[in-house]
């Protein structure tokens, strides 16, 4: 039986997100548990006259290739990359969890050096036109403590929002975040501030990422002290960490802990290169159907009432100069069920408990973006 909200997920990915030309490549990257969006997806491609690359990927198969990596596989890995990417014109890539302790037993070294290695294949992706996405799995359904039949109505109900009204609600924060130099967060545990002045602010409604609905900058690369506890769990490199604490001295991770997880690898992580103790990138996530965790980092980065903070590689869009093999995105929620918070930019209170306080973004709160 056809469902026409994966049918209308494909148009929106292929003539919204990419805006797919007629004798264009696109890569198709997706696992088998995606079968039917790719399915879509590749009709809509053809409908259109461009040229699809498809790849199934499976977690198993990924896991038994990083267990043998050594020099010889890095070379070829990042060889085809470079073949797929620079011959492509865009992406999409779709992601179905199933598993964050997949690679659990893949040693920390092998996972750092794959980072390091495949990041030029990563950039070549990056700077063309690509969007993310995840696809809904039994797995994730249990993560968010819901049925299998109501996960999937909900990932293709936050996934077809009105991306076009968003878009036009994001203008003025834009305009306010350009003008802004000092950013203020404050909430349980947090308390920290930074500078953005001279970055630009980037909307995200739906060009990118689907789910969608962030607008995010970076801080002065310097700037960045305090502390600030996030409150969401986030899986990273086979293993997931809550409550990760990070206190700032000069834009420089100088203390990094969690309640949940092993601290001596949560340090590896930032250990990986000079960057990786910075932070790239500031955003506040605005997506008014997505309240809670879900432990999947495309949804719980567009949480209503959030931000996040993220230690590593800042974006081409918004250079602060921080270069990384490293990019985690980790959430604050600011809502009143997760301990509340504020946002400040250069002293004036504009976000409290997650909802936009100041008269030109109330545009943003979520009962005027459903």
């Amino acid at each position: 039986m056809r469902d026409q909200r994966i049918e209308q997920l494909a148009k929106t990915l292929v003539n919204y997100s990419l805006k797919v030309q007629k004798g264009e490549v696109v890569v198709v990257q997706g696992p088998i548990e995606s079968k039917f969006l790719i399915l879509e997806i590749l009709k809509e491609i053809n409908r259109i006259e461009a040229i699809p690359r498809v790849r199934i990927i499976d977690p198993d198969v990924d896991r038994l290739n990083l267990l043998g990596l050594d020099d010889k596989r890095v070379e070829r890995m990042q060889k085809w990359g470079r073949e797929i990417y620079n011959d492509a014109d865009c992406s999409i890539r779709i992601g179905a969890s199933n598993n964050d302790y997949a690679n659990v037993d893949v040693p920390s070294d092998i996972m750092t050096t794959l980072s390091k290695s495949m990041r030029e294949v990563s950039n070549i992706m990056l700077n063309k036109r690509w969007v993310l996405l995840d696809y809904p799995t039994p797995a994730q359904a249990q993560k968010a403590k819901m049925s299998n039949e109501a996960f999937f109505d909900y990932v293709l109900e936050v996934s077809n929002v009105d991306y076009s009204k968003m878009n036009e609600a994001f203008k003025p924060l834009k305009e306010l975040m350009e003008r802004t130099d000092k950013v203020r967060i404050t909430g349980p545990g947090t308390d920290l501030n930074f500078s953005i002045k001279g970055l630009p602010s980037i909307p995200c409604p739906g060009d990118c990422n689907i789910p969608d609905g962030e607008i995010f900058s970076a801080p002065v690369k310097d700037s960045v002290n305090g502390t600030i506890q996030y409150n969401t769990p986030s899986p990273q490199r086979g293993d997931v960490y809550e409550n990760v604490k990070l206190t700032f001295e000069h834009g420089k991770i100088i203390e990094a802990t969690c309640e949940n997880g092993d601290i001596e690898k949560l340090n590896q992580i930032f250990d990986t290169d000079e960057g990786s103790r910075y932070v790239g990138e500031f955003a506040i996530g605005v997506n008014p159907l997505i309240t809670r965790p879900m432990g999947n980092i495309l949804f719980d980065e567009k949480i209503a009432g959030s931000i996040h903070f993220t230690p590593g590689m800042c974006y081409d869009e918004c250079n602060n100069g921080n270069n990384s093999a490293v990019h985690w995105d980790l959430v604050l929620i600011q809502t009143p069920e997760f301990g509340g918070g504020e946002i400040y930019f250069d002293d004036i209170l504009i976000r409290k408990d997650g909802i936009f306080v100041v008269k030109e973004l109330l545009g943003l709160n979520p009962e005027n973006l459903i």
